[in-house]
């Protein structure tokens, strides 16, 4: 059996890092949720290790993550990205996010944004938030959605209770912590 990422991560040079201050932890920036968004996308079929080592081109390459940009984005861009060496060159993926981007512009209009929106649908059960994201979201199966959501408070689980980084996240009353 493969260790949990709570024993594993720390001390480790990329998973270390975001373990201790990232995962688990509550995100209300659009910005930073559509990165998150579109990185676990992108780790499908791979490691987060590769995906981490190449967060910082997915930033470089997705115009630091601004919605209203990459919402933009046209047949040019996609071919720009296809082409980046620096991120994850999958079509179906680089599509998506820009698809994700023009759907949480329409958040705003709807719910008052990607934040409002997940507040909106919170809490619910790993089965009917998969079934939310597929009908909102493009690429977003089980696992992606089920990450998302640990990764930005939403769901419970990204850390065990014996955890440091548990401590420091319940303090910061995820959306997960509020339910009863």
């Amino acid at each position: 059996m493969a260790a949990s990422y709570c024993a594993a991560a720390p001390g480790h040079e990329w998973h270390g890092p975001y373990h201790d201050t990232e995962y688990g932890a509550p995100l209300t920036d659009e910005s930073a949720l559509f990165e998150r968004l579109v990185l676990e996308i992108n780790q499908a079929g791979l490691s987060w290790l590769t995906i981490l080592k190449k967060r910082e081109a997915f930033r470089q390459a997705y115009s630091g993550f601004d919605v209203e940009t990459v919402s933009r984005y046209g047949a040019r861009d996609t071919n720009r990205l296809l082409a980046d060496a620096g991120i994850i060159r999958n079509r179906l993926k680089v599509e998506a996010a820009i698809h994700n981007a023009r759907q949480i512009l329409a958040l705003r209009t709807s719910h008052g944004g990607f934040t409002a929106w997940l507040d909106a649908h919170h809490p619910r059960p790993k089965p009917e938030w998969v079934t939310l994201f597929k009908q909102t979201f493009r690429f977003t199966g089980g696992e992606i959605t089920s990450e998302f959501l640990l990764s930005t408070g939403y769901l419970a689980g990204a850390h065990e209770p014996g955890c440091p980084a548990y401590k420091r996240i319940l303090a910061m009353n995820p959306p997960w912590s509020r339910t009863t």
